[in-house]
């Protein structure tokens, strides 16, 4: 058996985050912890760009432009969608799903999802640095693995030792 060995070092790469502005207070946790993430793992500040977009529904447009430019290895998408009393949530959410899942098919450039899809800001806020974790510093370690391990599946495995 061969494998792929997780890499997790982020020194060199570049990377854009695209974030929601809506429900400003929990993007901001989720930008602070994924921007965390990211210089623990050995990224510089100055390699990765924040995106900030209206709200969540806008967030596979910017993707997708920032994809398409070749300057980054990865990209993380932040936001959150509360679920109100209209089907709005759903459409909402399976718009940004569907958005950002064609914008990896696409472009081939990996997208961390990080948007978050809960009932209530309680619920967001546990997701955010609470007692659920934290989904920002979750995709931002999505994002250095996937744009580690995509250019290596060009080249054969190491053989499992």
């Amino acid at each position: 058996m061969s494998v792929y060995e997780i890499q997790t070092d982020a020194r060199g790469l570049r990377f854009a985050v695209v974030v929601s502005r809506f429900n400003h207070l929990i993007c901001v946790r989720l930008l602070g912890g994924c921007m965390e993430e990211l210089v623990s793992r050995g990224a510089r500040r100055e390699d990765v760009d924040v995106a900030w977009v209206p709200g969540a529904f806008e967030i596979p447009q910017a993707a997708r432009a920032l994809a398409k430019s070749g300057r980054y290895d990865a990209l993380v998408t932040l936001g959150v969608v509360v679920r109100g009393g209209t089907p709005h949530f759903d459409y909402v959410c399976t718009g940004v799903m569907d958005g950002v899942r064609e914008v990896m098919r696409d472009t081939a450039v990996p997208v961390a999802f990080g948007v978050l899809t809960t009932d209530d800001i309680p619920q967001a806020l546990a997701r955010a640095g609470g007692a659920h974790g934290h989904k920002g510093r979750e995709a931002a370690q999505v994002a250095v693995e996937m744009a580690r391990l995509l250019p290596r599946l060009h080249e054969s495995p190491e053989p499992a030792a």
